[in-house]
């Protein structure tokens, strides 16, 4: 169990955030709640951000004509949703994302879906060649209201040593 606050002086306290390195265990599961209802003008914008121009994610006429009869959320949408949900879980003291692989979508998104995500720990080992950081390979997965699994991908994220975060050596963190 990871502490939500440090104590700065007496009866003073200060928020803390994300994990070390050491407070990842192989086997672990994170939930990453609340969960988020993706709404039409999420997908407009994430599409306009992105310069997305395929009519299936904003033309309504064209998404009736497809196979799931409607407008699909753009799929980097839903990656970078389930990344952001995780944050807080697994990289909020993240020196660095290193990679991302195997990222899968094996059922659509559509508006008003609310999609909820988790992480499990795969592996962790020190780094080799930064003292005081280590490497967790974790695998999200996103799901819908229904349950149904709409995202999948492994990250490998370059973490800290419990002493070695930014926030362990400047006062104002």
């Amino acid at each position: 169990m990871v502490k939500n606050s440090k104590e700065i002086g007496p009866n003073h306290y200060r928020e803390t955030f994300g994990r070390y390195f050491e407070d990842f265990q192989v086997g672990d599961i994170y939930d990453h709640r609340p969960g988020k209802t993706v709404t039409e003008y999420d997908n407009h914008l994430f599409t306009l951000m992105t310069l997305n121009t395929h009519p299936l994610h904003f033309d309504a006429e064209y998404g009736k004509e497809t196979e799931f009869g409607k407008n699909l959320v753009v799929s980097t949408y839903t990656l970078s949703l389930l990344i952001g949900m995780s944050v807080s879980d697994c990289s909020q003291k993240a020196i660095a994302n290193l990679g991302m692989d195997e990222v899968k979508f094996p059922s659509p998104v559509f508006y008003g879906d609310t999609i909820y995500g988790s992480s499990e720990v795969l592996e962790k080992r020190e780094s080799k060649s930064r003292k005081g950081q280590g490497i967790v390979k974790i695998k999200t997965t996103g799901t819908n209201q229904k349950d149904e699994v709409i995202c999948t991908f492994l990250r490998q994220i370059l973490i800290p040593a419990r002493g070695n975060a930014v926030e362990d050596k400047v006062e104002q963190y």
